[in-house]
Formats: C-alpha cells, structure tokens, sequence
C-alpha cells in the first residue's frame, strides 16, 4: 500500500460532523501520514477549522494538520491560529493563497501565499513544516505556465517544505511539472493531489472552477454510463487508480486524496492499490 494522506473540510452543523466521523472511522484503516482540513475563510467560519483539527488529534488519534489561507484573516487572526494549532500539537501547516470567499470584498493582510510561508517562518521558525500548492495544469488565474512555476519556486524560497499538487488526470502533466520544477531549482518533494471520481456532474463543476483538465475520453465515457452510478464509480475508479500506479511507478512520493468527506470513492481506489 503506498503512503498516503488525505484531506477532509470542516463541518458546520450536527450533520456533516457524523458524515465526517464515519468517513474518518473508516479511512484512518488505511494508515494515512496525515490528514490536512481545509480552511473556512471569513467570519465565524474561521473556527471551523481549529475545532475539526482538535477532533481528529484527540478523538480520532490522527496527525490532523490545518490548511491556512491569505483571504479573510488578519496578520493578528493568523498569528493566533498560528499559536493555537502549536498548542494542540501540530507540527505541519498547509499554507495556500485561498480563493476570496463568495461576498467577500476584501483580501486578508496577505496577498500571495510566499507572503504566508515568510509569515509562518518568521514566527514560528522550523517548528511546522509547511506544504504549499502547485499546479501540474497551471493555476487558472497564472499569466502564463513560466510565470505559475515561478510562483512556486517563491514560495518554496520563502521556506515551503513540500508541495501538494491540484487535481489531475493526466499523469503526464505531472511528471513533465516535476521536471520543469527541479530544472528551475526545486528540490523539495511534490506529491500528487487525487480527486477520486464520485459524481461527475460535481467533478466537471470544480474543474472548470479550478482549471483542471477532465480528458475528453473520460468526460465522454463518464457521460455515456447516465445515471448509472454504479458504473460511473467503477469506471472512475478504475482510471484514478490506474494513474495512481502511473504515478508511483514514476517516483510520485506518496499520494494525497480529496476525500470530499467521502469514504467510498477514495476507498475503491485504494483498494485497486492493495
């Protein structure tokens, strides 16, 4: 079974809390290296996070590690979450830009992720290990794919430890990323995100949001099974997890999982992969 980790987003109410606690009772079988909770930016929803992270360390016994976000919060909001994740026994942050919430007129004090990572480093100096963000496909909003690698390269300057990539489906793209990458001077790992494939009227939707490429024999076998949703598990989990062993085979480090706070679809890969 290769390493893995896995990504989880933070309930709001009594219910996504159970669906969470089942997913989380079922996947930490599988032995993940850790498992990272997405950042709720703006407002109350900043609580969001640190309370999932709290859960999954000392009811579930898992390396729960916080994503932070430039949008939404303040240097000083960001300085105590800083010191609160410390105190519950984090030594890992997952520092990203964030997309500016729906609503939301204003950035935090924070512009670019580097910014972030500089941030951290300057406060807390090697106590976490910080992964960032890269994108094999590019980021939507990058002028261009040399001006988005040296985006990354920023932050991995700034003091990045480790990368976690978008979602893919094309192993190629990451394999050629990497490459361009350490010719450009990046030496640190880069792990493959994975979006299991569970619904593909929702897959379709965040990748157009996030740019990621669903290749035209996928979407099109995918919109051939209709509303056969057994088959479109099969079928989706069959090529995710056929490029997870592309991907290994290649000298992918480990592999990181979108779970959606789903437990089926990340498990029907895995288990192609035992």
């Amino acid at each position: 079974m290769p390493r893995i980790s896995l990504e989880f987003y933070p309930p709001k109410d009594e219910e996504q809390r159970a669906q969470l606690d089942r997913t989380v009772a079922r996947l930490k079988s599988h032995a993940p290296a850790f498992v990272s909770v997405t950042f709720g930016a703006g407002g109350s929803t900043l609580s969001y996070t640190p309370e999932t992270v709290r859960r999954l360390r000392q009811e579930h016994g898992l390396d729960a590690v916080p994503h932070l976000s430039c949008m939404g919060g303040t240097r000083t909001e960001l300085r105590e979450l800083l010191k609160l994740y410390r105190a519950l026994g984090c030594r890992r942050i997952v520092a990203l830009r964030g997309d500016l919430p729906s609503g939301m007129a204003r950035t935090g004090e924070f512009r670019h992720a580097r910014d972030l990572v500089a941030f951290i480093r300057e406060e807390h100096g090697d106590h976490f290990r910080i992964e960032v963000a890269c994108y094999p496909e590019m980021h939507p909003q990058a002028e261009d794919a040399l001006a988005d690698l040296r985006h990354f390269r920023a932050k991995v300057e700034a003091g990045a430890d480790g990368a976690i990539t978008q979602y893919f489906f094309n192993a190629d793209a990451y394999f050629r990323f990497v490459d361009e990458a350490r010719r450009a001077g990046v030496t640190v790992p880069i792990v493959p995100g994975i979006m299991p494939i569970a619904n593909f009227a929702q897959l379709r939707r965040f990748s157009e949001a996030c740019g990621a490429e669903i290749p035209r024999w996928i979407a099109k076998r995918m919109q051939a099974y209709g509303d056969d949703a057994k088959a479109v598990r099969e079928f989706g989990a069959d090529v995710v997890a056929a490029m997870c062993r592309r991907l290994l085979e290649g000298g992918a480090p480990e592999l990181h999982f979108y779970t959606l706070n789903l437990a089926r679809p990340t498990e029907a890969v895995l288990s192609r992969l035992a």
